[in-house]
């Protein structure tokens, strides 16, 4: 089964040659493109979309073009555009030409505080479906906004981040952290839009392996339809929360899924939306299968 997680963050350590943008007390350290490859290795896992990671780079993407340069067999990668940049058109068609692009990232959510009405929204909504890449959507607590711009253009497909809420930082999660299902559910009909179900562990209010997250899960699945469905566990943003593993082995052991559906789910589709698979699988490098 080809397996690719559909958002990772690999990040350098902090220096004074190369700040972060915005400095975390998580901690979060480093996980470079180096260890992100142990961690996938360990685990089993072929490739993954690399997403810079704004709240480090902020609109920077040269450390994740870093990554792909160093393992460009294992990641495709992904950047946020400013809808406040005037020029965010230029950096989208300059993005399509980067070795290893595959979407652009836009980032509507309540938290990050920006107008939906910022005309760069739309700009990056006509570019990205101009250039061919889909729009990576972190729309959480805005999915009536979203909605509306996902409904002014039909021709850009949009690729919604987390199931579309702001999940949670600690575990527990509380049952808040699944108060936006109903407007998810009701996205589903936009043929358009895609989900992400990445990060979903952290919406659970039990350990490992998270049992209580699958009702939900099969809610947005009935909804959306499999096809529509990528798996993804957001690490490093889950960095503090638990390993890697963690996010990957509820997903690939639980009897909830099918052969053919966690295949879909874990791999396939993503290979689809993004037009980008890793050019070996895990068997391939590993035939004698994970060590555990």
């Amino acid at each position: 089964m080809l397996v690719i997680d559909c958002q990772v963050h690999p990040f350098h350590a902090e220096s004074p040659q190369r700040r972060w943008a915005h400095p975390h007390d998580e901690g979060r350290r480093h996980v470079t493109a180096d260890e992100m490859v142990m961690a996938m290795d360990a685990v089993g896992v072929d490739g993954a979309i690399a997403v810079s990671p704004k709240g480090m780079f902020g609109f920077d993407p040269s450390y994740v073009v870093e990554v792909q340069r160093a393992h460009p067999d294992r990641f495709a990668i992904v950047r946020p555009v400013d809808p406040q940049n005037p020029a965010v058109g230029e950096t989208i068609a300059e993005w399509k030409r980067t070795a290893g692009a595959v979407a652009v990232r836009l980032m509507l959510g309540s938290h990050i505080g920006l107008d939906p009405n910022t005309p760069g929204v739309n700009v990056i909504a006509k570019e990205a479906a101009r250039h061919g890449l889909p729009v990576n959507f972190q729309c959480s607590g805005n999915l009536d906004a979203a909605t509306g711009l996902i409904d002014r253009h039909p021709e850009t497909r949009f690729v919604l981040d987390h199931l579309g809420t702001r999940q949670p930082r600690k575990f527990p999660a509380t049952p808040e952290a699944w108060a936006d299902l109903p407007k998810l559910l009701e996205l589903a009909k936009r043929q358009n839009a895609i989900v992400k179900v990445s990060g979903a562990c952290t919406m659970s209010a039990l350990p490992y392996p998270h049992d209580d997250i699958w009702d939900n899960l099969q809610r947005v699945f009935d909804a959306w339809g499999m096809d529509r469905c990528l798996w993804g566990t957001d690490w490093t943003r889950t960095y503090p929360l638990f390993p890697y593993i963690n996010g990957v082995d509820p997903f690939r052991q639980t009897k909830r899924l099918s052969a053919t559906d966690r295949a879909k789910l874990m791999g396939e589709n993503c290979a689809k939306v993004y037009g980008w698979k890793p050019k070996s699988s895990y068997l391939e490098r590993h035939p004698n299968g994970r060590d555990d």
